[in-house]
């Protein structure tokens, strides 16, 4: 597989308290299986759609009194996890956790956006990130939900070398980053509808073939619509809270409604 560009978003993985009910929930709504666990890192457990790997879910570290609120953490590829975790902190971010080799399969390191936006890098090894994309079960796309949108634009761009781009629609205050003439990530503003409780976040956007289905059975097993499901020119989509709290959301990306918006 070829290198995806510096700055491409690369992988998706998210800690859970009850590991086996992630898999539960995530392997009926999105029909992932589940590779065995490798206890020899923390019991990280890769999820795969047909074969390929799509995400990864993993418990709490031992000894971990309080575990973290569960969320999903998008990674962007880097082929210098240490030169980017050096960008991050020059352009006002904080470095969580510092560059860490995870055995041959490549270097990880976590951050943080001077508007509180937690994501990852990934340095690849033999772990090159999504095999699959676009697809029913797998990774479609991603957006950065920000209440300062004016220091998430500054850093991301400056870290990543983005362009951008701004939705001509006065009720919406929406950008896309891209990479060239390749747009790799959202970002919305947060109004006064997100409770002051919701931190910023990346939401995931994970294909699927039925909207509505997805989330009635998201529903069936204890997760919570939070909107939607709503009709756009990009697809069908609505955003879940899992039982265990983590956002995310689905789309059908082929059932479109309405025109594509204007960018400037």
């Amino acid at each position: 597989m070829a290198a995806r560009p510096e700055g491409t978003p690369i992988w998706t993985d998210a800690m859970f308290t009850d590991a086996e009910a992630a898999k539960t929930f995530y392997g009926d709504v999105l029909g992932w299986t589940f590779a065995e666990a490798a206890t020899e890192f923390g019991g990280y457990t890769q999820a795969s759609k047909d074969g390929k790997a799509v995400a990864a879910v993993v418990p709490p570290m031992p000894g971990q009194d309080t575990p973290p609120q569960s969320a999903w953490c998008l990674y962007f590829s880097s082929p210098d996890a240490a030169a980017t975790a050096e960008r991050i902190r020059t352009a006002g971010g904080t470095v969580l956790m510092e560059p860490m080799r995870i055995g041959e399969f490549g270097t990880m390191c976590l951050a943080r956006d001077p508007a509180g936006v937690v994501f990852g890098v990934w340095q690849p090894g033999t772990h090159e990130g999504f095999e699959l994309e676009g697809e029913t079960g797998s990774y479609a796309w991603a957006e950065v939900f920000t209440r300062e949108p004016e220091k998430s634009d500054a850093f991301f761009t400056s870290v990543f070398g983005y362009g951008s781009k701004r939705m001509k629609d006065e009720e919406v205050d929406y950008k896309v980053f891209d990479l060239g003439s390749d747009p790799v990530l959202g970002r919305m503003t947060m109004t006064d509808d997100f409770p002051p409780e919701v931190p910023p976040y990346i939401q995931i956007y994970f294909a699927v073939d039925n909207c509505d289905k997805a989330v009635e059975a998201a529903e069936r097993l204890s997760g919570r619509k939070v909107f939607g499901p709503m009709d756009s020119p990009f697809g069908r989509f609505a955003a879940i809270l899992d039982p265990q709290g983590a956002a995310f959301a689905v789309i059908d990306m082929r059932t479109t409604v309405g025109e594509m918006p204007e960018m400037e």
